[in-house]
């Protein structure tokens, strides 16, 4: 692989952290799980879907014959939510908890898996009533509340597909999903809390419905949850609670194919419409129940279980809403904030239930080690044995802070990459067996086949970079883009034939191991040299004064681009940072010293916000217009869109160097 092509493997990490004995003894998945994979990879995958209850049994496992469409478990039948209710209670865990509601305003809800089935049960004769049948459409615009994960039970109860529409997208947002979909009911709240005060959502929908712009909507069916005023439509408009007492409590859930499509979950792509990425059912729930108890090592009954993502991303689908239901765990959600009404606010809720099992973003954990370990340290966090990261990937230093910290510096850490068309976890350590290292995401799950390739496809081996590539269909691929076949095949499988390409760099140190290097799209080309944002990132958050970096490539004569870094320094680190001029010239120095001269940024802005959306993820184009000095793009996808004029106005300033 010639040098100007490949992604460089710039960065080390010499640290290391076995499992201790007591966890390797009890822990779920044993070191045998990878041969027996290896040995037999799609009767590994028939093993594991066994698990799950079939109302008719497969006989086939994969058909690829028409690829790059798959078919997994085609000729059998299921239903999700049975798997996810009815036989848990059938199984005498009637009484289990599935859900402790936090709401941020400080109400609490319990439900036990019989207290979730009556309801599921109810919602879906509900929809039924509604005209709602197997393959309909249907949109659902949510806060984090239990409805919200009753509401997707229900839809795949009977068969229809839902599409969830994260609460904090626009009505032009949310219209644009419903009009992809074709969605007959839209199921929201009259709102949601956040960050202290209540915010609507009806009028939203009322928006993105309005001038027949939806025309396919024939009920808005509406949570009463935070009691604020809406306008309402006795025409379309339904409240919840007082349909779901006037139907009938009982219903029989029956099978559906395996490939019956179960949701339909839009993400933006950098151009054109949304894509709609398409999940079904058997391959999906298998994939995602596997995943879900041996990433985390789930023992069933005895863990508390809490993934912080919102149900409006594929994390909130795959690891709340589904894999962990599955499994019969008890979860816990929360609907706000982690600084409502103050930043001790997760860890008081992970000490209350005594959560044992906690998976979270980078970007969270990075705020948090931002403010120092005073915000935690009051906080009894003993319960927690198993930590996971999801979202991007995790600089090695917030990963330290995040096992020594949260962890006690017992808690192993899974680093997990996925992605929306994935479904479920790719890539991962397995507590328990896996010595793990700080930042490295590590190995391809037992039943996943995955490689780094160079630009002709050709696999780069270990102490390289290039570009991550699944090289084997997986159960819970996405199944195309709605709507769109051919848009499917190629931005997915065009790139290298036969091979899914994921659009993420990636590099493979001396032992194999498998290193993250973000979107292909953040890769710079410093005179010649492609060096990812992403190890440079890694590099500024190692040294003592930084919590956060972004690092962008803004164009440059000389060079072609430019390393151009924004920084958050941490808080305890303020007032003995010296001028920034000082901050910027010690934190040049100090990339040069870990990666190489060839990384050393042109310029360091030291900012106090980064433009995030409300998944966390930065945005790293509104800061490229700021570094090439042109004006800021459409900054309506961020969770504070004031953000950006915070930075330009302290960059204007000539406050940086």
């Amino acid at each position: 692989m010639s040098e100007q092509h490949e992604i460089e493997n710039l960065l080390t990490e010499t640290r290391s952290f076995q499992p201790s004995s007591e966890f390797a003894a009890n822990s779920i998945a044993k070191p045998e799980i990878y041969d027996r994979a290896k040995a037999d990879r799609l009767e590994f995958w028939a093993e594991q879907a066994r698990q799950l209850h079939w109302h008719k049994p497969f006989t086939q496992t994969l058909d690829f014959s028409n690829a790059p469409f798959a078919k997994w478990f085609a000729d059998g039948e299921l239903n999700v939510s049975y798997n996810c209710l009815d036989r848990h209670v059938e199984a005498g865990c009637g009484k289990r908890v599935a859900l402790f509601f936090e709401g941020e305003p400080g109400d609490t809800k319990v439900y036990t898996y019989l207290d979730l089935l009556q309801q599921v049960k109810r919602a879906a004769n509900v929809l039924i009533r509604m005209g709602v049948e197997p393959g309909d459409r249907v949109a659902i615009y949510m806060p984090m509340i239990p409805e919200a994960i009753i509401a997707m039970q229900a839809v795949a109860r009977i068969g229809a597909v839902h599409s969830v529409v994260f609460g904090g997208f626009s009505a032009d947002s949310l219209a644009t999903r419903i009009q992809d979909a074709e969605a007959k009911v839209v199921i929201t709240a009259d709102g949601g809390f956040r960050k202290g005060k209540a915010t609507a959502l009806k009028p939203a929908v009322d928006q993105a419905l309005a001038d027949h712009k939806c025309p396919t909507v024939e009920h808005v069916l509406v949570v009463n949850h935070t009691g604020q005023d809406v306008d309402w439509d006795d025409s379309v408009d339904v409240w919840w609670e007082e349909q779901m007492q006037s139907v009938d409590a009982e219903h029989v859930a029956v099978g559906f194919n395996a490939e019956h499509p179960l949701f339909i979950l839009y993400t933006s792509g950098t151009t054109g419409k949304p894509k709609g990425i398409l999940h079904t059912t058997g391959g999906y729930l298998t994939q995602a129940s596997y995943t879900h108890k041996n990433v985390f090592d789930l023992h069933e009954g005895q863990d508390v279980y809490w993934c912080t993502a919102d149900v409006g991303w594929i994390t909130g689908h795959s690891y709340v809403a589904y894999g962990p239901l599955a499994n019969g765990a008890t979860q816990v959600i929360y609907e706000g904030t982690p600084d409502t009404p103050d930043w001790g606010r997760w860890w008081d809720i992970v000490q209350k239930y005594h959560v044992s099992i906690f998976y979270t973003a980078p970007t969270a954990i990075r705020s948090f080690m931002k403010l120092g370990s005073t915000v935690v340290s009051h906080y009894d966090l003993s319960s927690i044995r198993v930590l996971g990261s999801v979202g991007e990937p995790i600089n090695p230093e917030a990963w330290m802070w995040y096992r020594e910290v949260i962890g006690s510096n017992k808690a192993p850490i899974v680093d997990t990459w996925w992605q929306t068309e994935t479904g479920a976890i790719m890539v991962s350590p397995l507590p328990g067996i896996t010595a793990t290292k700080p930042g490295s995401a590590q190995v391809p799950i037992p039943g996943i086949e995955m490689a780094v390739i160079d630009d002709q496809g050709n696999e780069v081996g270990p102490g390289h970079g290039g570009y991550l590539a699944i090289t084997e269909p997986w159960p819970s691929m996405l199944r195309g883009i709605w709507g769109d076949p051919e848009r499917f095949k190629e931005t997915y499988w065009s790139r290298f034939p036969g091979r899914y390409f994921a659009g993420d760099g990636a590099k493979l140190d001396a032992d194999g191991d498998l290193w993250l290097l973000g979107r292909v799209d953040d890769v710079m080309n410093i005179s010649g040299h492609r060096l990812s944002t992403t190890e440079i990132e890694s590099a500024l958050v190692s040294h003592p004064l930084v919590a956060e970096a972004a690092v962008v490539g803004a164009s440059d004569e000389t060079t072609g681009q430019a390393v151009v870094a924004f920084v958050i320094l941490r808080k305890n680190q303020l007032d003995h940072s010296g001028s920034e001029a000082d901050t910027s010239k010690t934190l040049r120095e100090h990339v040069a010293k870990e990666i190489g001269p060839i990384a050393k940024p042109r310029t360091i802005f030291v900012v106090p916000e980064l433009p995030k959306t409300r998944s966390g993820k930065i945005m790293r184009r509104l800061l490229k217009d700021v570094a090439e000095d042109r004006p800021i793009g459409d900054v309506t996808t961020l969770a504070d869109t004031s953000v950006m004029d915070t930075i330009s106005t302290k960059i204007d300033s000539g406050a940086n160097d």
